[in-house]
């Protein structure tokens, strides 16, 4: 159980305060407005944004004493952070060990991982001889393998086209369910939510104003919720 209590972070003019809890395998869509604070809740949770007060435990561990590296968490951003002089494979080892030294199992891992996103026949390609979308493929093939128990999603398949953002979709729900992973995924597209999610949580304001079912895009009268999806009250 990923529990987050009263988390708050503040900067001159803006304060966030976010409460939730997440079950172990569970995945759940963050949505809500631009600059609603989503992604800082990610940077909280990750240990990349101060917090000034509240509490993070994952399955009992206290996370806020911890730095980015030694929390169980891996992050994948829309920026894919690649290291641009190394081909596929070794961007995909790096998740495994910073030095490269794979023993042959671990290397078996990543040529898996490769597969399973799609570039089984891409590793010795570097980045730039790689779409916008292959690059994005390769994050997510890293996090495959670091094998982190929570794993949090900052709108990573954004330049994928909808047939393919939905197959890397369905690959994190498979993730999740083989190695009871859990999920936390930014996304501007609700459709990704309705696709994957157990739950969804709305951020406005600097708050999760709704917690429940990804039905609540259909259901809630939220009127929050109701801007941000662009429907009138009557609609």
């Amino acid at each position: 159980m990923l529990i987050i209590d009263e988390l708050v972070t503040s900067y001159p003019d803006w304060r966030v305060s976010f409460s939730a809890r997440l079950a172990p395998g569970q995945i759940t869509a963050l949505i809500g407005p631009s600059g609603a604070g989503k992604s800082t809740l990610l940077g909280m949770i990750a240990g990349f944004v101060p917090v000034e007060s509240g509490a993070l435990t994952f399955c009992g561990e206290d996370l806020l004493p911890l730095g980015p590296p030694a929390r169980p968490v891996t992050t994948l951003f829309q920026d894919h952070n690649l290291f641009l002089h190394l081909p596929v494979f070794d961007n995909i080892a790096i998740g495994l060990h910073p030095g490269l030294r794979l023993h042959p199992a671990q290397r078996r891992q990543v040529t898996e991982a490769a597969r399973r996103v799609g570039l089984g026949e891409m590793l010795t390609r570097l980045p730039e001889q790689l779409s916008g979308g292959q690059q994005q493929r390769v994050g997510l093939a890293r996090a495959l393998v670091r094998g982190k128990p929570l794993l949090l999603l900052d709108e990573p398949f954004s330049a994928l086209d909808p047939a393919l953002r939905r197959e890397m979709l369905a690959e994190v729900a498979g993730l999740a369910r083989e190695q009871n992973i859990t999920v936390l995924m930014v996304s501007h597209n609700p459709e990704d939510a309705e696709l994957i999610a157990d739950q969804l949580l709305f951020v406005d304001e600097g708050r999760i104003a709704l917690q429940g079912l990804p039905s609540l895009l259909r259901d809630s009268d939220h009127p929050g919720l109701r801007r941000y999806l662009g429907l009138s009250r009557g609609a």
